[in-house]
């Protein structure tokens, strides 16, 4: 895989001024960023989360998933931390895209769990790559992290390409009645690690009326 830089500036947040760093696959031609805040040159582990788009919970703020839950807890430690970096992969649905995520969602209201509906998408459970993460952090002059994830897959998938994972960093947040299922099923079929935790604050059931 082919990854090219192609340019960098300041992204305020409510969590701090990251450095945004921009990357395109010329081999898919998708984009990925980097945020980066700190100095990362210190040669100690930094601690990093390695993030797949999921449009509707980073954006949308769906309370299916936990993951723009974990995207903001990510950004608001590396703040505290005072140096982090977090990349942000475009594998929609765990690499199927939004389409085939939707038909998924869809597959999981008639009862299906979120492995089986992509399973009877004709799609592997979690088709997701990270090849590109070593070109980027490279760039970026980081060769070994302190990984904020549940997912014991990502730290092998690092670690064979290459990269040293220092220490996995759980990062247990988000749950909510709506996607306890889906806790559970990350769990009990994709090998996630997590314990129990609190239930997450949530807005109301009720649709808003106009």
């Amino acid at each position: 895989m082919s990854v090219k830089y192609v340019a960098s500036s300041k992204l305020p947040t409510p969590w701090g001024v990251f450095t945004m760093v921009g990357f395109e696959d010329l081999t898919s031609g998708k984009e990925h960023v980097a945020l980066t805040y700190g100095d990362l040159s210190s040669g100690e582990p930094v601690l990093a989360r390695i993030h797949s788009e999921c449009l509707t919970g980073d954006a949308l703020f769906s309370l299916r998933c936990d993951c723009g839950f974990q995207l903001q807890e990510a950004m608001k430690r590396i703040t505290e931390e005072g140096c982090g970096v977090l990349l942000y992969l475009r594998q929609e649905g765990r690499g199927i895209g939004l389409l085939n995520k939707i038909k998924a969602y869809h597959l999981q209201d008639g009862g299906a769990d979120t492995v089986e509906a992509n399973e009877k998408l004709g799609f592997a459970a979690d088709m997701r790559d990270y090849t590109m993460c070593e070109k980027m952090l490279a760039h970026l002059g980081v060769d070994s992290v302190k990984l904020m994830t549940n997912n014991p897959r990502k730290v092998k998938a690092l670690e064979q390409y290459g990269l040293k994972v220092a220490a996995r960093v759980p990062l247990q947040v988000g749950k909510n009645r709506h996607n306890e299922h889906y806790l559970a099923t990350k769990m009990g079929k994709l090998g996630h690690l997590m314990s129990e935790y609190h239930f997450q604050d949530e807005a109301p059931d009720s649709e808003s009326k106009s």
